[in-house]
């Protein structure tokens, strides 16, 4: 089988605009909670009930206005809604309203980065159009029959489709992973995978023939999975189809199970979902020139903006940066937290301890991470402490774990804290050389290996046997400046 022809990918992204109301009706839009009771969040109009009528949501306009703006879109003057007409149990209009024919934007690009996005070399991706759209219900599938939750009917959607510029797994999950970040950023959407804020279908092409749509894969890595499969299964297709049998090669639709696709059906076209203007709404008419500068005004910094303050302006590596990028809450408290360091005259950057550290903590104790947990003034204390050497880093390991599961203890000073644990620094009656000459005479092998090839990663190793024969009752860099004494290094 050959695995050198030439992929071709696209994206349809369906993402849940985080509005109060819904698209059409005054029904509370409640997208990400999938905890609501069922049937608990919806109108006459979300069911279809007759007489009812559809009232654009002004607020789902202009999310979906600041999306196109961030996607370099050009938006439209005039645009319009259209019915898609299919017959499914979760839409019981029997037509989906959508934007067909004058879709509020078009012709956009979205920006991937060498620098950034940790993708060989810098990409651009077309957008082809963005439009707005009603979300379906849920149909919720037992053994021997089907319920139907009405309360994702007629949330607002943004459809984002891309031209097929993909060439690699890769690109597509840093596009995906940046856009997640964008909606978050710009509070457009939750921009979970997972909880079906956003969807994702994918077009697979191989050398240029009909193309396969997978629907609705859920997470970026099973995107990655079903794309490889894919491209797999269509290249086995190739390799074993004569000249003529392969120009009976059609466009379908298949499924992703975690493993393999399944055909679902062969791809319908335009005119079998009987496209029509739908003249209960009308048009969208705006003065671009005047509205188009005022969205991008209110808009904050970009992602790359943001790295690029992170990286340049506070000196974090990208992986750091990014953590921070992704979690509002922590991005704000770290800001708070360098700015409280300085202004008590610490030299370190918190970051280890926050992102590293702190993460580690909030594991341990099954938690997740809210600027509540631990109050600004008690980590600054703690970190003053062990920059000035008065506890090891093990031991300020386990009093940040103690902050975080009592935070009780938080009004006291960290001083008093270190005391009453006995956390302290004791050196006395610790034989440093004993223990360095004890670990040195263990371990020849790697002492060779430092010494006699350069391997001067191999010295954390010593190290890390040093603390632990010392309980961790010295600090690390006491047996660090011994070793390289002895071994003159």
């Amino acid at each position: 089988m050959s695995l050198n022809r030439k992929l071709k990918i696209g994206l349809e992204i369906h993402t849940q605009l985080k509005t109060t109301a819904k698209l059409f009706s005054l029904s509370p839009n409640s997208t990400s909670n999938l905890s609501t009771k069922p049937n608990s969040t919806t109108s006459f109009f979300d069911v279809s009930l007759p007489g009812t009528q559809p009232k654009l949501n002004k607020e789902a306009l202009l999310l979906a206005l600041k999306v196109a703006v961030a996607l370099n879109c050009n938006v439209a003057s005039v645009s319009s809604f259209d019915r898609k007409h299919y017959f499914y149990g979760d839409q019981p209009l029997g037509y989906q309203i959508t934007q067909h024919y004058k879709p509020i934007a078009k012709d956009g690009y979205f920006k991937l980065s060498k620098r950034y996005d940790n993708i060989p070399e810098d990409k651009t991706i077309r957008i082809e159009q963005l439009q707005i759209e009603q979300d379906t219900g849920r149909s919720l599938y037992r053994s021997n029959h089907s319920n139907i939750d009405f309360n994702r009917s007629n949330i607002p959607l943004i459809e984002l489709v891309t031209k097929p510029d993909f060439t690699s797994t890769l690109e597509v999950k840093q596009f995906i992973k940046k856009f997640q970040t964008t909606l978050q950023l710009f509070d457009i959407c939750t921009g979970e995978l997972e909880t079906g804020t956003i969807r994702v279908d994918v077009n697979v092409s191989v050398d240029d023939h009909p193309r396969v749509e997978v629907k609705n894969v859920p997470t970026t890595s099973g995107i990655a999975n079903a794309l490889k499969y894919e491209y797999s299964r269509q290249s086995k297709i190739l390799d074993d189809l004569s000249e003529s049998d392969l120009k009976n090669l059609s466009v379908e639709t298949r499924g992703w199970d975690g493993k393999t696709t399944y055909k679902l059906r062969s791809k319908e076209s335009s005119v079998d979902y009987r496209y029509v203007p739908d003249m209960e709404l009308p048009l969208i008419k705006l003065n671009v020139d005047e509205i188009i500068p005022r969205i991008k005004d209110s808009l904050p910094p970009t992602v790359d903006q943001r790295l690029e303050e992170l990286i340049g302006g506070y000196g974090l590596k990208l992986r750091d940066a990014l953590v921070l990028l992704n979690d509002g809450d922590m991005l704000q408290y770290y800001k708070e937290l360098v700015e409280s360091c300085r202004s008590h005259g610490l030299k370190l950057n918190p970051i280890n301890w926050l992102v590293h550290e702190m993460a580690g903590a909030l594991t341990k104790s099954g938690m997740t991470f809210t600027s509540q947990l631990l109050t600004i003034d008690s980590f600054v204390q703690l970190l003053a402490v062990i920059e000035n050497g008065k506890i090891t880093i093990g031991n300020g390991k386990l009093l940040l774990l103690h902050l975080i599961n009592n935070k009780e203890d938080q009004v006291k000073s960290i001083e008093s804290l270190i005391s009453e644990f006995e956390l302290g620094k004791n050196n006395d009656g610790i034989d440093i050389d004993s223990i360095v000459t004890k670990v040195l005479e263990e371990n020849g092998k790697v002492v060779d290996q430092i010494v006699k090839k350069g391997k001067k990663g191999k010295l954390n190793y010593l190290i890390g046997l040093c603390m632990r024969v010392s309980e961790g009752s010295v600090d690390a860099g006491v047996f660090e400046k011994k070793l390289k004494e002895i071994l003159e290094l």
